[in-house]
């Protein structure tokens, strides 16, 4: 299951049934859940956590040395769920000890070619990030979060739960949950209704987004007006998961 050319430090933990590819280097601090494969060419260094069913293909380079300045070579971890795919030449970095100390990633997530994950980074879970996407340090995705090829977001963004950026978004301020944009700088641009379709969501529940987003983005309110009016009018899990990640902003919501 492990190609005789691969270099695995026998200090790695890898599932009895782990495949690993030609000229992989597999560092000690590395741990690997069953039913893993991981292609030929491939680095990974530790502490690292990677689950069951990863997959992992060629040139990839997993919890590396973060690029912040500051780091010290402190012993920072990358933590990854079930069933992830990291496509060609993706980069995902480990934490700082300025921030968490970890760089955090649920499960079931596309990572495609050339994706960049910036250290300390929290990524939930079914999300997919397009071609060349790249995230600064200190970002954090909801789940179900889909980046668009070329996209960039700023550090300490945050990106909500089924928010979309279309290709080559540049992204400075927070997206709420379940919002669409694009542009240089994004701006808003709706909710993500083909999304929420697709997932299921409620013509009730669509129709309140519809009302909340109204009140944030047509109707002249001020963020604090707006959010009380949406509280007062609405009583679902979705209008509460909107104005929860507009409150919790902290570089302000794209306009």
């Amino acid at each position: 299951m492990i190609h005789p050319t691969a270099l695995v430090d026998p200090a790695a933990r890898l599932a009895d049934d782990v495949e690993v590819g030609p000229f992989t280097v597999i560092g000690p601090d590395v741990e690997v859940g069953p039913g893993s494969r991981i292609g030929p060419h491939v680095v990974i260094k530790g502490p690292t956590t990677l689950g069951a069913r990863t997959r992992i293909f060629q040139f990839a380079s997993v919890g590396e040395d973060c690029q912040d300045k500051k780091y010290a070579g402190e012993p920072t971890r990358l933590v990854m769920g079930d069933d992830n795919v990291i496509r060609e030449g993706v980069t995902l970095h480990r934490g700082t000890v300025q921030d968490r100390g970890e760089t955090t990633i649920g499960s079931r997530n596309l990572f495609m070619a050339y994706v960049h994950v910036g250290h300390d980074c929290v990524i939930g879970s079914d999300c997919i990030l397009a071609n060349q996407v790249t995230l600064a340090g200190h970002v954090k995705l909801g789940d179900f979060a889909i980046l668009g090829g070329l996209s960039a977001v700023h550090q300490f963004c945050h990106f909500g739960t089924h928010a979309m950026a279309g290709g080559g978004s540049i992204i400075t301020k927070d997206t709420p949950a379940y919002v669409m944009i694009n542009g240089n700088p994004a701006q808003a641009h709706g909710l993500n209704l083909v999304g929420l379709k697709r997932r299921g969501f409620s013509r009730e529940s669509m129709r309140a987004l519809g009302e909340a987003y109204k009140l944030v983005y047509r109707q002249g309110l001020t963020v604090e007006q707006a959010l009380a009016e949406i509280r007062g009018r609405f009583d679902l899990p979705e209008t509460e998961a909107f104005a929860a990640s507009i409150e919790i902003a902290s570089r302000g919501i794209v306009r």
